[in-house]
């Protein structure tokens, strides 16, 4: 059972209903728009509860979206002899999980909320954008073994720009929808470390 930080334990039913109000409250107005006052109303619990519980706005909102809607969730990618395929399958469904648009709303609220704590944005990592990069990572080294990719490559780079450039489409708010312009993507970036491109 999840303890306060005085290491009392939680109420399961109430720390459930706070999680459920912050969910609710997110996808209703956002992040800037949620305070612990709505929350602890749509809970029914009292402000001092949420306060004892979680140090922040921020904390709560990162245990409401990690632990409670998206956490641990890493979209397959494949392994077969065609990396560009794999790719793209991997990147458009990549793409459209994060433009649905309960989960849109609740990741720009993950990123808001790491922007003011440094844990929050350490669970962003760990539980969110870390594990979908270590595949890509993962991808891209069997790739450079089979001679697909050139070895003087720096994969953890390729993966940052595969995994952010949706990110930000999803962050800035752009239409259309970013799996539209997944193929384009990969265009630039595999012409730029395919086997035989010249090193840079």
């Amino acid at each position: 059972m999840a303890e306060d930080r005085r290491g009392r334990p939680r109420s399961k039913h109430s720390e459930q209903a706070v999680m459920t109000a912050v969910q609710a409250l997110l996808l209703e107005g956002g992040y800037e728009r949620l305070s612990i006052e709505a929350v602890a109303a749509r809970a029914g619990v009292g402000k001092q509860t949420i306060y004892r519980w979680w140090p922040s706005k921020s904390a709560l909102v990162a245990d409401a979206v990690l632990d409670g809607w998206i956490g641990g969730e890493v979209i397959p990618l494949a392994e077969t002899e065609d990396l560009r395929l794999d790719l793209t399958n991997w990147l458009v469904a990549f793409a459209e999980a994060l433009s649905d648009e309960p989960t849109a709303a609740l990741v720009r609220a993950l990123v808001a909320a790491s922007v003011e704590r440094e844990d929050s944005s350490l669970r962003l990592w760990e539980q969110f954008a870390g594990p979908q990069h270590d595949a890509v990572v993962k991808r891209l080294n069997a790739a450079t073994r089979a001679g697909d990719l050139r070895p003087d490559i720096d994969v953890a780079a390729v993966a940052d720009a595969l995994i952010g450039a949706p990110l930000y489409h999803l962050l800035s708010r752009q239409r259309p929808q970013f799996a539209t312009r997944a193929r384009g993507l990969l265009d630039v970036v595999l012409a730029g470390v395919a086997a035989g491109s010249p090193p840079h």
